[in-house]
């Protein structure tokens, strides 16, 4: 196969993307002070203006005629009438490349040429996984799984890859990637999190970021970032999708806020606004958060847009403002750009009625207007805003991309129980494959995968490879049987224990039907009971049991993980995860995943990591009361992994104090590996109690089967700070204990 110019990017070592930010110079600014100078109150608006493409899609809004095509009348009305700026969503369902390019070359002829001013409209799609919503698009693990490789370039290049099938499309704007730190096991997006650390959070953001934005002469690819959901949207009180959060400012700056800042930094174009409250107050109705913090502290420039319906809901969710007209006020005032209306009109006339009366200055209005025709201008929509042929994007859906799909996977998939090492097992072992994510890949891909939920009979299927199809290769003397589903079993009793007694062994895959946001709200942290029946009757049959979880969320496994000899965790791997995980089960691939949340025991001890020393304190006053069924970056692999000869020193780096740290990792297995080595700190006294623990560092490295490696890491003491009493992030001398897996030392910094 011709390695392609992304395939030589992953097996590279350090590459680097330029980032493609394109800050707005001066001349580029008077000509949109210019632009904007001669739009119309009306045209302004319209550029702060979201709309779904089911409005402008003949059929009703959620169900469209198909198969699908735009209707030139609701166009002219959206596009001409009002000028609307920004189109966003499927109608549905994803599409193939040509009709993409149909629907946005004809919105873009329509606003540039049957327009007054030409402005090229803004599409906007959630590529959260891979170009999702492009039939045969290249899909990757989600992000929770991307997170649990430590391997920042690799994600780097998936965003690389989404933002290059995304703009074949044409689309140049991804809702992505979701910052907020998973620090709520119950949340129904906790999925689409880099997980439950603040650092790993920072990290993996970023390199979404600079992947989605960065662009070279070999790749045309690039488009606008969106992070998500700004500020603290992750961390519901209820556990529910969009309800309250209570989050002091200290927690909220030293927890939530670091990952925005850093992808910041990284030229992130553009922020989606959280959908809740905090403390009482929505977030889209907050200036203090969007104006003080956003853009004065955070020195943010970018478009902040709010997420779906999120105005009218200041009225009928929120009940902080009596009419919308109050709420589109509120909202503007308070610092958002743009509005995901996203089915009626309503937004942009009540805007213009609050812009004349003055409720609304007109100072906001043109300030909106700029940040919008910026990122236009930053993404070449004004040179270029058509879809480009096919030449231009080759490698769309290509096996060099399905190859790095399958390497994260590869990397992500955790392996967290090996009893006796019955794994990786010979492959003429005769296995019983069964449950219900053994033959269906919905529950692989995830929600975000086709179709909104994930889960349509039509769009979701497909005709990859399954779980059952792959393992009845790789392990030819094994059978199938579908067993159970979520809910209830599904095959005669008799047939069961039929196929179950010519087994070796079981491989039961195991999920959780796919759902995101509001329909993904659940009232119990657990594997469904079905599931956990079908198990406890394999294993009263004396048969060894191998799990895979394909799951949303860390759900609750105690009772049945005895009865398991091996646990695997494959997260959502995607259909570019199948064979993955015949590798590692055959062998082929030594297993390399880790942990980024905390995986819970018990449905009401949900503490992360990183809890505080009180936390700790159980009944019988020992100080055992964290026991999670795995700890923050537990993962094994096949290979005795050996960490010796810790080095700490404090030094000088320039004007930086730094701690250098070394540690050497040898591999005594017989199998090449790759390990992710995590670096924790933990302050001994500090002015607020500290955390028992915290990431400060992390790195990916290869090892080879008998050799060793000496990893180095400098880290800056500021790093090791917090935000103290005043909401100021400082560095507080004292004791340090540095910990890098069963080795610890301390030092005294002064």
């Amino acid at each position: 196969m011709k390695k392609s110019f992304f395939f030589a990017l992953f097996i590279s070592v350090g590459f680097q993307l330029v980032i493609g930010q394109n800050p707005i110079n001066k001349t580029q600014h008077t000509q949109l002070r210019r632009l904007i100078s001669k739009m119309t109150l009306k045209e302004k608006i319209g550029q702060m203006t979201q709309i779904n493409i089911d409005v402008i899609s003949k059929g009703e809004v959620f169900n469209l005629i198909e198969p699908h095509s735009l209707d030139s009348a609701k166009m002219h009305k959206i596009l001409v009438e009002y000028g609307v700026g920004s189109i966003l969503n499927a109608g549905g369902h994803a599409y193939s490349l040509e009709h993409w390019k149909e629907i946005v070359s004809t919105i873009q002829r329509f606003a540039t040429t049957k327009t007054r001013m030409g402005i090229p409209v803004l599409y906007g799609i959630d590529a959260i996984h891979g170009a999702n919503y492009l039939l045969n698009g290249t899909l990757f693990p989600h992000p929770l799984a991307q997170a649990a490789t430590f391997n920042p370039g690799m994600v780097q290049l998936a965003a690389r890859i989404t933002a290059y099938e995304t703009k074949a499309c044409g689309i140049t704007w991804n809702f992505s990637p979701v910052l907020d730190v998973g620090r709520q096991p119950l949340w129904s997006r906790m999925f689409e999190t880099y997980g439950e650390d603040v650092l790993l959070a920072r990290k993996m953001g970023s390199a979404v970021v600079r992947g989605y934005q960065s662009s070279d002469s070999a790749n045309p690819g690039k488009m606008a970032a969106c992070m998500k959901h700004f500020l603290g949207y992750s961390f519901p009180f209820t556990g529910k999708d969009r309800t309250s959060a209570y989050i002091s400012d200290i927690q909220l700056r030293e927890y939530f806020l670091p990952p925005f800042t850093d992808a910041i930094k990284n030229g992130a174009m553009s922020v989606m606004i959280n959908s809740g409250d905090i403390n009482g107050i929505p977030v889209h109705a907050n200036k203090s958060i969007l104006v003080d913090l956003l853009r004065k502290e955070l020195k943010f420039d970018g478009v902040a847009v709010t997420d779906w319906e999120d105005i009218y809901k200041l009225v009928n969710v929120h009940h902080v403002a009596k009419d919308e007209r109050e709420a589109v006020k509120m909202a503007i005032n308070a610092g958002i750009d743009m509005s995901m209306v996203p089915n009626d009109l309503r937004f942009s006339d009540l805007l213009y009625e609050l812009t004349l009366s003055g409720e609304v200055p007109q100072q906001r209005i043109d300030e909106a207007v700029y940040r919008i025709l910026a990122m236009k201008l930053k993404l070449g929509m004004f040179e270029n805003c058509m879809p480009f042929s096919k030449a231009d994007f080759p490698e769309v859906a290509s096996d060099s991309f399905i190859s790095i799909a399958e390497n994260i996977a590869e990397e992500s998939i955790t392996l967290l129980k090996n009893a006796k090492n019955i794994l990786p097992l010979a492959k003429t072992k005769k296995l019983l494959i069964t449950g219900p994510a053994s033959n269906n890949n919905m529950y692989l891909n995830g929600a975000w995968s086709r179709t909104w939920q994930g889960t349509h009979p039509i769009w979701d299927k497909n005709s990859r490879k399954t779980i059952a199809d792959v393992i009845l290769q790789e392990f030819p003397e094994s059978d199938w049987i579908q067993g159970c589903t979520i809910d209830s079993l599904t095959n005669n009793k008799d047939v069961f224990s039929e196929k179950l007694n010519h087994a070796d062994m079981v491989l039961f895959c195991a999920g959780e039907w796919p759902s995101t946001e509001k329909p993904g709200d659940i009232n119990e942290l657990k594997l469904s009971t079905a599931q956990e029946n079908l198990i406890k009757s394999i294993a009263a049959a004396g048969k060894p049991i191998v799990l895979l979880l394909f799951v949303n969320r860390p759900v609750i496994i105690r009772e049945i993980e005895p009865l398991c000899d091996a646990i695997i965790l494959a997260y959502h791997p995607s259909e570019n995860g199948v064979r993955p995980i015949a590798k590692i089960l055959s062998g082929q691939v030594n297993p390399s995943g880790k942990l980024p949340i905390t995986y819970p025991k018990f449905a009401n001890s949900l503490l992360t990591y990183d809890h505080r020393y009180a936390d700790q304190l159980a009944n019988d006053f020992s100080l055992n009361a964290f026991q999670p069924q795995w700890e923050f970056g537990a993962g094994l692999g096949y290979s005795k992994i050996k960490y010796s000869n810790l080095k700490i020193s404090e030094s000088k780096s320039g004007k930086k104090r730094v701690l250098s740290i070394a540690v050497d990792i040898e591999n005594t297995g017989s199998m090449d590996a790759k390990e992710s080595v995590l670096l924790f700190v933990s302050d001994i006294t500090a002015s607020i109690a500290p955390a028992v623990k915290r990431l400060r560092a992390f790195d990916k490295i290869s090892v080879s089967a008998g050799a060793k490696k000496t990893v180095h890491f400098q880290l800056d003491l500021n790093e090791l700070g917090f935000v103290n009493r005043n909401s100021k992030w400082i560095f507080e001398p004292g004791v340090f204990k540095v910990s890098i897996s069963n080795l610890s030392s301390e030092i005294n910094i002064n």
